[in-house]
């Protein structure tokens, strides 16, 4: 098997179309063609189901699909290996996070280790949410997670990066929206919008939480991906949520938000990552995390933006 089939079958998975991955293989598509009748002769397997219209992916083909990006990924590490030399550290680092707890810390961190390793590749696996990240983490799947507490798992390690507490978003215009602090018990009768059930999000646990606590299971009329869309049907009036405060970075139109009274627990924001994961990427990765993202000396709630 060539590297070149490689590359070629991967350009053809991901476009879905021979035209289109010979073009941006800047190739002709029967050379391309030809490439693949060679790959799919020496593995005795077809590749991709074609007819006039359309190219799918055989049962074979998908098989292929993620050891094939893995040997790419590999002869990349290689490359940099015999490039930099080696004094510096080589490797990948798949990183996942969803949110907007991450959105100033990650940027920050990425940054930092491209300055500092060049050598490291950072993979950046959106929305991933804090339960679906320790479920990779401990698979293997992801190295390291932007994650909220608690973790229950004793594979796994956090450090603390930050603490966010619970508000309510409301339309403008919303009865409630005059008052500057709501009680919980107000909104018993609200329709909620919030994220996903089935997706390990900490943001939902905490709103259905919250909710029972103060005597009432929430009314969710609609579920969306992320903060940026759930604020969007905020505003559009189709229903209420509670949030943290990081996402009042998030300037939408037709939404305010507000405190909730009472002694509401605060959510942790933690990096987790498997305690045997001694790779010397990770391990680096987290060296500069702990520079570049200081963990908070004390547990105390941010004043209102």
């Amino acid at each position: 098997m060539e590297f070149k089939h490689l590359v070629g079958f991967l350009a053809i998975a991901e476009e879905l179309h021979f035209g289109r991955a010979a073009a941006r293989l800047h190739m002709a598509q029967p050379a391309l063609s030809q490439q693949i009748r060679q790959l799919e002769k020496q593995l005795g397997v077809e590749l991709f189901h074609r007819n006039t219209r359309s190219v799918t992916l055989s049962e074979a083909g998908h098989a292929l699909l993620q050891p094939a990006r893995q040997v790419l990924a590999d002869v990349d590490i290689a490359i940099r290996a015999a490039v930099l030399g080696e004094s510096e550290i080589v490797g990948r680092v798949v990183i996942g996070f969803a949110g907007a707890s991450s959105h100033n810390a990650l940027p920050k961190l990425a940054r930092a280790v491209r300055a500092e390793q060049p050598g490291i590749d950072m993979i950046l696996q959106g929305q991933t949410y804090s339960g679906a990240a320790l479920t990779a983490i401990n698979g293997r799947h992801i190295d390291i997670g932007f994650c909220r507490l608690p973790v229950m798992d004793t594979a796994i390690a956090t450090r603390t990066y930050g603490y966010e507490r619970l508000l309510v978003a409301l339309p403008s215009d919303h009865r409630l929206a005059e008052r500057s602090i709501i009680d919980v018990a107000d909104l018993a009768l609200e329709p909620f919008v919030t994220f996903p059930g089935t997706q390990g999000s900490a943001v939902r646990d905490a709103l259905m939480r919250v909710t029972m606590d103060a005597g009432f299971n929430p009314r969710i009329i609609q579920e969306a991906p992320d903060s940026y869309t759930i604020l969007g049907l905020v505003a559009a009036g189709v229903g209420v949520t509670i949030t943290v405060s990081s996402v009042q970075h998030i300037d939408t139109f037709g939404v305010v938000f507000r405190e909730l009274s009472g002694d509401l627990a605060e959510l942790v924001a933690v990096l987790a990552w498997r305690k045997d994961n001694v790779s010397p990427a990770v391990m680096a990765v987290l060296e500069i995390a702990e520079r570049v993202l200081p963990a908070p000396k004390t547990f105390r709630s941010p004043a209102p933006d």
